[in-house]
């Protein structure tokens, strides 16, 4: 019997190496959550409720709406990218999937949601839908996030809990409280507390 072939110890230095960077990963948080980016999203969601208040069609006011929500998507996306890349870190490492795959799923219902009551004429439930489902997935998401992620989706989610129970009428400048002046709020403090 011979005594086993000796493994060298930089290649044993190197699998430890590798393991304790896999479970830092792993146990680590989405740090990229956007100040800046949450400030920019917050005053295009300000404009868009004042050119939606302008609107006297219920038609050309949800068009509006949906167009803030692509331009916040593509703000907060490049915002996201570019604070990973000053990070020198990876957007699809486990934290980052973990934050999008919680964040996903309410988004993705709301989504649904939203064309089935907006093919209803169920309008008037929007504002307070939209609020409280974007909530819930940056509560969730916050999870895997800096601990004031999950209290601002808290506040969309009170936020749109009240606009629910408010007449319809209000609907716009509840949208305007909550994606525009709380993104602007909780962006001013991740950008103070966690950088950019």
């Amino acid at each position: 019997m011979g005594s086993p072939r000796p493994v060298a110890i930089s290649d044993h230095a190197l699998e430890q190496l590798k393991y304790i960077r896999e479970t830092m990963e792993r146990t680590g948080s989405f740090t990229a959550v956007p100040g800046w980016g949450g400030v920019a999203m917050g005053v295009s969601a300000l404009a868009a409720a004042g050119v939606a208040s302008r609107q006297t069609d219920v038609r050309m006011w949800g068009g509006v709406w949906m167009c803030e929500v692509l331009l916040a998507l593509c703000i907060g996306g490049a915002f996201i990218v570019r604070k990973t890349r000053r990070g020198d870190r990876s957007l699809f490492a486990a934290p980052g999937r973990q934050f999008f795959l919680s964040f996903s799923p309410p988004v993705a219902a709301g989504g649904v949601l939203s064309w089935v009551l907006y093919q209803q004429g169920a309008w008037a439930v929007l504002p307070g839908l939209w609020l409280m489902l974007y909530g819930a997935g940056v509560v969730t998401a916050g999870a895997f996030s800096v601990r004031i992620v999950p209290v601002m989706g808290l506040c969309f989610m009170g936020i749109g809990a009240a606009a629910l129970a408010a007449p319809a009428a209000w609907g716009n400048w509840f949208l305007a409280f909550g994606f525009g002046i709380v993104h602007i709020v909780f962006g001013l403090i991740i950008a103070r507390r966690y950088g950019g």
